[in-house]
Order: structure tokens, then C-alpha cells, then sequence
């Protein structure tokens, strides 16, 4: 479970980006270290999600690798906590239970990414990368120059602020949820395919990864839909994907 070394050595100017991998098996755990030091990433470690929740208060973090079997707190408990705060910082669970149950508890809990255990390395740093890059995408100058607030019909979606209005009430959404939305108010009308919203959202397009796009889907109707059984705002488009719809018309 090792990388090539020297096959990936960014620019001397490039700055190291600053992960925290919070794992409590040493093997897995130098693993992990190992191969992210390799791609000339910044990690520090913690093994108890109370010692993870104290090194994010103390430390600039920019991306998190979570196990969710922790002492102390789980990783789903420590994902939760992350969420409360205005940073956003993405975080990529790593987990050896497989049941969709616990799969869609860490994503509804904020988490960007799952990975389950065993998984290759390769997969690992490719998820790593995809994060980064879409946390990169999202302070772009060209992000940057968008206007701050994205308005529909009946959404205010406040960009930098992270915050959706629907109607004038405010509307609690996880990080991915805004993501899609966003997205979706952006393009009004325009059909998505599943694997079109894992890599403007997710950073990756891999068509197995599918059910992540429907679950996070169900889930924002869930928080913005009169009846999510028969949806005004986020429409299904039979044999392709998904399309946002905010217009004076009835949903059809």
C-alpha cells in the first residue's frame, strides 16, 4: 500500500496543504501518513476524536481524514462537530463497516467523502486530490468574481456566507446539499447526469459512485420540497439525471 516515490513532486513554490488523518490503528495510520507525506502534503495526526476536535480548534486544517471507529468520540459524533464550524473544511470518512446505513449517517452528517476500509492507497490520495480541488474550485478568483448571492424566484443563496433563504425562512443544508444547490440555481433548466454532478460537486465522475448523487438528492428535497414524493424545485429528468426548476410555472 505504497506510493512511488518522487513519480508526483509539486513546484518548490507550491505551499504544503495541511491535512489531519484521524486514525486510532498505527498501521493504517502510518499508511495513511506515509503516502500523503509522499505527495508532499502537511499531516499531523491525531488517534481520539477528542484529541481530532482540539487540533482543528488549534490548528489550520484544511482537509480531514476521519475514521469512524474513534476512543472517545466516533467519527461520526466528531464529523458533526466539524460541521458547526464557518470553515468548511472537507472531510473524507474512513470507515470498515459497509452498510448503507452507516454510509449515509456520515454523509448526512457533512462529511464530502466515504471511503471503505481496506481501500487502496491510490484510490485514497485520488479522493484527497478531488477534494482539494473542488475546495480550490470554490475560492477561484472566478468564484471569487461571482456575485455573492445566487437568487431564484425563491432562493437567496448566500455564497460566502453558506447560508439559503427559501421563500425568506432560513434552510439548514450540509455542505454538499448547498454545493448541489448551488449548482442547480446556478443553471436553472439544465438536465445533470449523475456522474455531470459527482465531478462538479464531488470532484470525481466514477459512475459507480452513482447512489452518493441520489442519496444527497433525496435528502435536500427533503429540506426544501413541499411533498419530496412529487418535487417542484429539484426534478427528475427520466433517463438522465436531475434539473433545478424555480418558475412562476407548476411543476409538471
Amino acid at each position: 500500500m505504497t506510493t512511488s516515490g518522487g513519480s508526483s513532486v509539486p513546484a518548490a513554490a507550491e505551499r504544503r496543504r495541511k491535512v489531519l488523518v484521524v486514525e486510532d490503528d498505527p498501521h493504517i495510520a502510518h499508511v495513511i501518513s506515509t503516502n500523503l507525506r509522499d505527495q508532499s502534503y502537511d499531516v499531523a495526526m491525531a488517534v481520539t476524536g477528542p484529541d481530532a476536535l482540539a487540533h482543528v480548534q488549534s490548528h489550520h486544517v484544511e482537509l480531514i481524514v476521519l475514521d469512524v471507529m474513534l476512543p472517545g468520540l466516533d467519527g461520526f459524533e466528531v464529523c458533526e462537530q466539524i460541521r458547526r464550524r464557518p470553515d468548511n473544511i472537507p472531510v473524507l470518512m474512513l470507515t470498515a463497516r459497509t452498510a448503507e446505513l452507516d454510509r449515509l449517517l456520515g454523509l448526512a452528517l457533512g462529511a464530502d467523502d466515504y471511503l471503505a476500509k481496506p481501500f487502496g492507497v491510490r484510490e485514497l490520495l485520488a479522493r484527497v486530490k478531488a477534494l482539494f480541488r473542488r475546495a480550490d474550485a470554490l475560492t477561484s478568483p472566478s468564484a471569487r468574481a461571482a456575485p455573492p448571492v445566487v437568487a431564484t424566484r425563491s432562493f437567496a443563496i448566500d455564497v460566502q456566507r453558506h447560508t439559503v433563504l427559501l421563500n425568506g425562512r432560513p434552510v439548514e443544508l450540509t455542505g454538499k446539499e448547498f454545493d448541489l444547490l448551488l449548482e442547480f440555481a446556478r443553471n436553472p433548466g439544465r438536465a445533470y447526469t449523475r456522474s455531470q454532478l459527482l465531478d462538479l460537486v464531488w470532484g470525481y465522475g466514477h459512475q459507480m459512485y452513482g447512489h452518493t448523487v441520489n442519496s444527497h438528492i433525496n435528502r435536500l428535497r427533503a429540506k426544501i420540497e413541499v411533498d419530496a414524493a412529487r418535487p417542484q424545485y429539484v426534478q427528475t429528468v427520466r433517463g438522465v439525471g436531475y434539473r433545478f426548476v424555480d418558475t412562476d410555472e407548476p411543476a409538471g
